[in-house]
């Protein structure tokens, strides 16, 4: 495998008991240092995919490799890597904020100087840290996206997965989030997400992958998939010549 690849994606499928088939066949790659947009229609498959990159979703056809770990036969190498931020993150409500990023801080190993200094940091960045010794319970939706991402980000993971990272953040946490995503490709991670907002993907991304139906049917450099018109314009001319 390609030592610059982080996350390799193998002629996935996913099907429904019923037979039909969510996710078909896909291959991708993201490579070190890239930011790539994961896009398609509700119900195309991203979430679907998503949850297999992460381990969280069996599946038996094709495999998926995370810094050179597969994620069938080598779980917990990948985890190990990875960080996984979900649409609506389902946190701890009956501990305190400081108390659940201590938790994960244990659960991946992290020492009490660094994983001190990362949460003064990024709860510093995200303006929460007075509020890390409140019950979880009673945070709003973003304060606990922001312990979210806090957590994701408490063990330098190679790749981070996100999917649709900037529902519920204000707008300086969005950018943020952004800013952060780019310093982690500067030092040799990648990012791989979902989103709606094609605006955000177009300006943030190197790599985009559109998905239909479950199959892809665009993807690569964002320069070679927008030639000169807007990501919008693009993924509705993408969509449409597959009508």
């Amino acid at each position: 495998m390609n030592e610059g690849i982080i996350l390799e994606i193998r002629h996935f499928s996913k099907s429904y008991r019923e037979g039909k088939k969510a996710v078909d066949d896909i291959s991708l790659s993201v490579m070190s240092g890239d930011i790539c947009g994961f896009i398609g229609h509700n119900g195309a498959g991203k979430s679907t995919t998503i949850r297999a990159v992460v381990g969280v979703l069996d599946f038996k056809e094709g495999d998926i490799f995370i810094d050179g770990h597969s994620v069938k036969k080598e779980p917990m190498a990948c985890k190990r890597v990875t960080a996984y931020i979900p649409d609506n993150p389902d946190l701890y409500e009956n501990l305190t904020g400081i108390q659940y990023l201590n938790f994960v801080a244990d659960v991946f190993g992290i020492g009490s100087a660094e994983r001190e200094e990362s949460i003064r940091r990024y709860g510093d960045m995200f303006e929460i840290t007075e509020a890390l010794g409140d019950m979880i319970g009673s945070y709003s939706h973003g304060m606990k996206q922001k312990v979210a991402i806090i957590s994701a980000l408490i063990h330098s993971p190679r790749l981070l997965v996100l999917d649709e990272p900037f529902v519920g953040l204000d707008p300086k946490a969005s950018f943020t989030l952004k800013e952060i995503m780019h310093d982690m490709c500067r030092q040799g991670s990648a990012v791989f997400f979902s989103t709606h907002v094609l605006d955000v993907a177009e300006k943030l991304c190197n790599k985009v992958a559109i998905i239909r139906q479950g199959r892809i049917i665009a993807s690569g450099g964002m320069e070679e998939i927008l030639q000169g018109q807007s990501l919008e314009e693009a993924f509705l001319e993408a969509d449409s010549d597959e009508e």
